[in-house]
């Protein structure tokens, strides 16, 4: 909205709410708990032999053996049936898909199977329509959807029950009705269509390529969470006890160690289907054909969808034969895209940062300004995000409520309640501090990225650059020039301030930005 600062220059008063205003969008860092079946090494005795590092990118369902000379360990009849027909047997109707493969980044893992078309389609071609006996949600797996809601809104998410029901089927092994399944996730190893693992599984050295991104601390923040989940696994051994006896097994901590279970979360996590207009058991479920098989898009509109007993993908535009079907994966971030699935989409039109900003508790008149706020739609921690594209507005939301932390005045403060308006003009020396202030903070931001966008430009530019190093860097790239578009708009309202020998006004208890 092209508002000329100095016609901007005010600061909410009463609960008249100024048009231009956004609504805040509360920012949850932490993921939305997602679904999806992991897998884990074969386990024959003892808890030690379980024993390896999430960080290794161990397959999530086989052994090491898989690795390397893979043709080795697949008998050609487990390979003659793949998982496409093993479906078909099992009463996946005919459809217009195939199985094709792509080389991994690393030559000693398995290429990567992906969904294409087998024909040629048309928007609104059902591409496949997978029968609801060949999709795995916590209805069928606990069987009781009373008990399915209530571990899922106690402590447990849906991920963390359904990574825990196919750690035990691949106990089993080939004696597991999933096992062609399971097979396929362990090939997959969790990490998509660009053969890259969610940073949760990265080494401490590879999380440093993120250094400078609040990505880093929401992948700690992530692993710290699924360690609770873990520690309340007992939890669905005890609640669903009905389920378990098919299992000569230990409960879920004694049979699996912690990195085993890592593994089998983060690839439920890279697998799961967020169904629409289905019951709280259902609407988290593993689909086979679904992803990590079909390719996350952010400009895509295809969804998989619940209808008529089955799981059935529309396409959104034409296909040529052999090509990759993509799905939408949802407004997400590109830092989420990156946690959850591997990828960062440079054409994502939903990518955003979040600055923080909160008034000063120190602040004597904190509580005045905290009604005024609230009065207006904002926190006094309130989350202010940066939409791609759309940086200059989000600017623009902000200075309200920092000129508001900058009222040092009491007769002034009782004015911005009071009044019936917005109060304008703000002083000139307020509006260059608050112009400072909002500069310096995206300055700071930018320097605490280890390289430049230049510098990044050129890392990209090498063909041979590390996967995971690539994604960071794509990721981090994105974020430096959301911030930098920030920066212009604060140094562009500076440039139009009328007198530039205006000091900033002292700021004893300025608004806090993070």
């Amino acid at each position: 909205m092209a508002v000329s600062p100095l016609h901007n220059r005010c600061i909410w008063s009463s609960p008249v709410r100024s048009s231009s205003l956004h609504r805040p969008l509360l920012v949850s860092l932490s993921a939305r708990k997602s679904k999806s079946p992991g897998l884990v090494p074969s386990f024959r005795s003892t808890r030690r032999r379980n024993l390896c590092s999430a960080s290794s990118s161990e397959t999530l369902i086989g052994s090491r053996k898989e690795d390397g000379k893979h043709s080795q360990v697949v008998s050609k009849k487990e390979e003659e049936e793949d998982l496409k027909s093993w479906m078909h047997k099992n009463g996946l109707p005919p459809c217009k898909v195939v199985l094709k493969e792509k080389p991994s980044h690393n030559e000693k893992h398995r290429p990567i199977h992906y969904v294409a078309a087998s024909e040629d389609l048309q928007v609104g071609d059902v591409a496949f329509s997978v029968p609801d006996s060949l999709v795995v949600t916590l209805k069928r797996v606990l069987g009781n959807e009373t008990i399915a809601e209530l571990l899922t809104t106690n402590k447990l998410s849906e991920l963390a029950c359904l990574a825990l029901y196919l750690m035990y089927e691949k106990k089993q092994g080939k004696n597991s009705f999933w096992y062609p399944y399971i097979r396929e996730l362990d090939r997959q190893r969790g990490r998509g269509q660009l053969a890259v693992e969610s940073p949760l599984l990265w080494s401490e050295a590879e999380l440093a390529y993120l250094t400078g991104s609040p990505t880093k601390a929401e992948v700690h923040e992530r692993a710290e969470g699924i360690k609770r989940e873990y520690n309340e696994l007992d939890t669905v051994w005890f609640m669903a006890g009905s389920l378990f006896q098919q299992y000569p097994y230990d409960s879920p901590t004694e049979a699996f160690p912690f990195e085993i279970f890592k593994q089998a979360f983060v690839a439920v996590q890279s697998c799961v289907v967020h169904l629409q207009k289905v019951s709280l058991a259902q609407r988290f479920a593993l689909v086979p054909l679904g992803p990590p098989l079909l390719a996350y898009r952010s400009n895509c509109k295809a969804m998989l969808t619940a209808t008529n007993g089955a799981v059935q993908l529309v396409v959104d535009r034409p296909y040529k034969a052999g090509e990759s079907i993509g799905v939408w994966c949802g407004p997400q971030p590109n830092s989420k895209l990156l946690i959850n699935y591997g990828f960062v989409d440079e054409d994502n039109s939903y990518d955003r940062l979040v600055v923080e900003a909160s008034l000063n508790t120190e602040d004597p008149q904190y509580q005045d300004k905290r009604m005024v706020a609230q009065r207006n739609g904002k926190l006094s921690v309130q989350a202010f995000q940066v939409n791609v594209g759309k940086e200059k507005e989000t600017v623009f939301d902000m200075l309200p409520y920092l000129r508001l932390g900058y009222v040092s005045d009491p007769s002034e403060m009782q004015s911005v309640i009071s009044s019936q308006g917005p109060i304008c003009p703000v002083s000139p020396c307020m509006e260059r501090a608050v112009l400072d202030q909002l500069a310096d903070y995206f300055r700071t931001r930018l320097a605490g990225y280890p390289t430049t966008l230049s510098e990044d430009e050129s890392l990209l530019a090498d063909a041979n650059l590390n996967p995971k190093k690539r994604v960071a860097t794509q990721l981090i790239r994105l974020e430096k020039k959301m911030l930098h578009a920030c920066l212009k708009v604060a140094v562009d309202l500076i440039n139009q301030l009328p007198d530039h020998t205006v000091s900033p006004c002292p700021a004893p208890y300025a608004p806090l930005l993070k």
